[in-house]
């Protein structure tokens, strides 16, 4: 049986991975932005890094992140007021999402 390579994870989805399971434990908002400082940087950190590239990934993870906010937005239109510990999970998650979106936009100007 032929050894299968195994297929390099794009670095936008290795990104959305890492933001999303923050944003999901309901992490601060200044923890996801710093995360996403810290993904660039790891970007720009590789052999071969280019910047161009990186704003390529840049431009793409804030497209995806738009659109995450804009889900999220709506999603909590829908939690119960009564269900407090939902609104409150529902109300961290959107602004870690809306904290990653301003930070891509932050970099992506830096770059």
């Amino acid at each position: 049986m032929a050894a299968r390579r195994q297929a390099r994870v794009r670095p936008v989805d290795a990104a959305i991975v890492r933001l999303m399971a923050l944003a999901a434990k309901g992490v601060p908002p200044h923890r996801i932005a710093r995360e996403v400082e810290m993904i660039v940087a790891e970007w720009l950190r590789e052999p071969d890094a280019d910047p161009s590239d990186a704003k390529t990934w840049l431009d793409e993870l804030r497209e995806q992140i738009v659109v995450g906010v804009a889900d999220a937005e709506e999603q909590v239109s829908y939690v119960d007021p009564g269900e407090a510990a939902a609104v409150k999970q529902a109300g961290l998650t959107l602004a870690a999402l809306q904290a990653s979106r301003d930070a891509v936009e932050r970099a992506s100007e830096s770059l």
